[in-house]
């Protein structure tokens, strides 16, 4: 094979010509990043990386059913295209028939970028942000504020080739921003994070004027102890949970009587109303701002997740619809075992709750009650009520009459965002966040902040 054969849609289709199995499905993901370190209100790093990985996906019919092989390689060349489709056929001739085998989606759908080079980005992205963020940086250290953070751009270019016809491909631009102010002496500290698909929209002079704020109500701390507490969730707290939620929705799972969408008999809780709020948590590939695949992109088979469904087609869909459960995430197999439409898991995710207010506002219309920043190390404790466990971070304030009087402790929250959402007595205007836990996985959401009257800090934390 000859060497210049390295273009990714060409390195797709060489693949598909090599492989001798049933069927075959191979993904590209022509992978670039752009970062940008800094601590101490200086720069310390930045970088850019380039990587591709290939995945090659092996359908064997038997006489018990159709067998799968998968097998994803990183810095593919052409002299190891070969080797790579070899060992996806071999695993799947190794192994037994799978249960989510369903036939491979058909038809004609071919990208018209199908053929062109990937799209990459580079250190230009941060042109504007950077002498912004110096700028923040001179401001910073004038007010008596040390700046720590992380700017970090990558495109994800995926091709998709499959035996059945399909060429597609998919451009993903994401982009991360956190920054954290500290004290000069450490003891206090705050955060602030963006998500961005260019660094246009985000202004790190706007976010060092917020960090001083926050870092002035540190000046006066107030002790409380555990209990539940009147609560303002940030958009960033809310995605954290809701993100949880939305991994947790498997339809298959459901109907077996494992999760908070259970009901006994095998039944799901779809149809059941989970909150009085007009709440509606939905995704949908082309939402401006929040853009993602328009089509199953699955490297591996797994809960709702199936390497058969490579390709097909995503469309908006509303998971709770005004305060009602609606959808629970299936794959075409899980579908077809629930009896319930195929509404795959999409890349994005919105609340919208109807409110028109800011948070500030939110906080002005508040007699008394908790500011959270964040929420951080957030694990499950009881899938069959969804309860989770996590810590507050970088400031929890006091509000008392409209306004904030100061820094309370750190706590230890249980909570279930199912019951959250039942409980929530406000939700302020939509608006796109970052999630601080699960920020490295998933960061195209929008979320309102909420107003919960008894929020349970189960007990005081020592963490900043």
């Amino acid at each position: 094979m000859s060497r210049s054969v390295t273009k990714p849609h060409e390195i797709v289709e060489r693949a598909l010509e090599l492989s001798t199995a049933d069927g075959c499905v191979v993904i590209a993901d022509e992978e670039s990043s752009a970062n940008l370190r800094w601590a101490g209100n200086a720069l310390t790093t930045n970088g850019v990386t380039r990587g591709r990985t290939l995945t090659v996906i092996a359908t064997v019919d038997g006489k018990e059913g159709t067998a799968t092989g998968v097998v994803s390689r990183s810095a593919v060349t052409a002299d190891d295209l070969e080797p790579l489709v070899r060992a996806a056929e071999e695993a799947a001739r190794g192994a037994g028939p799978a249960e989510d085998a369903q036939p491979l989606v058909t038809g004609t759908a071919a990208s018209l970028d199908f053929t062109e080079a990937p799209v990459e980005t580079s250190s230009a992205v941060f042109a504007d942000f950077a002498p912004a963020l110096g700028e923040a940086f001179a401001r910073a250290r004038a007010g008596g504020r040390e700046l720590y953070g992380f700017a970090n751009h990558e495109f994800v270019s995926s091709y998709l080739g499959t035996s059945t016809g399909l060429r597609l491909r998919h451009d993903q631009p994401n982009g991360t921003l956190e920054l954290n102010a500290k004290s000069p002496d450490r003891t206090k500290s705050a955060w602030a994070g963006r998500a961005t698909r260019d660094f246009k929209d985000v202004d790190p002079q706007a976010l060092d004027a917020e960090l001083a704020q926050r870092l002035g109500w540190a000046r006066r701390r107030v002790d409380l102890p555990a209990g539940r507490y009147e609560t303002l969730l940030p958009p960033t707290a809310v995605a954290d949970l809701l993100i949880y939620q939305i991994w947790s929705s498997s339809a298959r799972d459901a109907a077996e009587g494992r999760t908070v969408f259970s009901k006994p008999g095998g039944a799901t809780r779809l149809g059941e109303r989970l909150a009085e709020l007009p709440l509606t948590l939905r995704s949908d590939p082309h939402e401006p701002g929040l853009e993602s695949a328009p089509f199953v992109l699955a490297h591996a088979s797994g809960g709702d997740a199936s390497v058969f469904d490579n390709g097909l087609p995503l469309g908006a869909t509303e998971w709770i619809r005004d305060g009602e459960l609606a959808h629970l995430t299936t794959s075409r197999h899980t579908a077809a075992l629930t009896g319930l439409p195929v509404t795959p898991a999409i890349d994005n995710l919105v609340l919208d709750g109807g409110g028109d207010r800011s948070l500030d506002e939110m906080v002005a219309a508040t007699e008394r009650g908790l500011l959270l920043t964040c929420l951080w190390y957030i694990r499950e404790v009881d899938p069959a009520t969804l309860l989770l466990t996590g810590l507050t971070r970088d400031g929890v304030y006091l509000v008392e009459h409209g306004e904030v009087v100061g820094e309370v402790n750190n706590f230890r929250f249980n909570e279930s965002p199912v019951d959250l959402l039942g409980r929530a007595s406000e939700a302020g205007r939509t608006e796109k966040t970052l999630p601080r836990e699960w920020g490295d996985w998933f960061t195209r959401a929008a979320m309102p902040a909420l107003r919960v009257p008894d929020f349970n800090m189960s007990s005081v934390s020592q963490g900043v």
